[in-house]
C-alpha cells in the first residue's frame, strides 16, 4: 500500500503477516519516499510494523511542534551535515551549527522529535534518514543515507516542502488504511512462529 505521491511524498507499507498483538502489530516494511527516493528497507521481513505506526501517530499528535531551531530555508547539505555531526559525531570538535554547539544542536534536535526515521526499529537498517522540520504553514523533509566514506551520501540528499494540511492528510491516511488491513488480515497469536 501507498499513500501520497512518491516522487514528492508517500508512505509505503506492506503486512507480510499479522499479529493479535498490537505491540507487533504486523511483520512487513515501512518505508518513506522522499522527491523520488525511497528510504527504508523494503523487504517483506524487513521489520514489525508497531513501531512505524506508533511513530507515525507521534507525528500526528505533535503536529505544529517540529519547529525547526535553525531559518527554515537552511540548505539541506546544510542541514544533513549538523546532523551528522551533532547526532553521530564528536561534541568536542570545534564549530557551530546555526550557531549553537554540536551538543545545543543534538538538543534541539531530540526535544523537537526533528527526526523521524529512523525509528527505533529494523524498518531503517539500511541507514537513512528522514528529518521533519515545520512552521504553521509548511513541513518540510530532509532526508539522506548515511555513508562510510563520509557524513552522508550527497546522492541520496532530498529536500521537500509540502503544506501541514497535505502532509498531515498523507500521515493520517496510511494510519487509517494500515489499521483497517491489519484489523482486516487473519493473525497469528504471537511473533514467535
Amino acid at each position: 500500500m501507498i499513500v501520497g505521491n512518491p516522487t514528492i511524498f508517500a508512505i509505503e507499507s506492506e503486512i507480510t503477516k499479522a499479529y493479535e498483538r498490537p505491540s507487533f502489530r504486523a511483520l512487513g516494511y515501512f518505508v518513506i519516499h522522499v522527491s523520488g527516493r525511497c528510504y527504508g528497507v523494503k523487504e517483506p521481513d524487513a521489520t514489525l510494523l508497531a513501531v512505524s505506526f506508533d511513530e507515525v501517530g507521534r507525528r500526528i499528535d505533535g503536529r505544529g511542534s517540529h519547529e525547526s531551531p535553525f531559518p527554515m530555508d537552511a540548505k539541506a547539505k546544510e542541514i544533513a551535515h549538523a546532523f551528522r555531526v551533532a547526532c553521530y559525531g564528536n561534541w568536542d570538535e570545534k564549530g557551530q551549527f546555526f550557531g549553537m554547539s554540536a551538543r545545543e544542536f543534538d538538543k534541539a534536535i531530540n526535544a523537537k522529535r526533528l527526526m523521524w526515521a529512523p525509528d527505533g526499529d529494523e524498518a531503517f537498517d539500511d541507514g537513512s534518514y528522514v528529518l521533519q522540520f515545520e512552521d504553521q504553514s509548511m513541513v518540510r523533509l530532509v532526508a539522506f543515507a548515511s555513508s562510510p566514506d563520509s557524513l552522508y551520501d550527497t546522492d541520496t540528499l532530498r529536500d521537500v516542502w509540502l503544506s501541514n494540511v497535505e502532509f498531515y492528510e498523507i500521515l493520517h491516511q496510511w494510519r487509517d488504511r494500515i489499521r483497517a488491513e491489519w484489523e482486516g488480515h487473519p493473525k497469528s497469536p504471537d511473533g514467535n512462529d
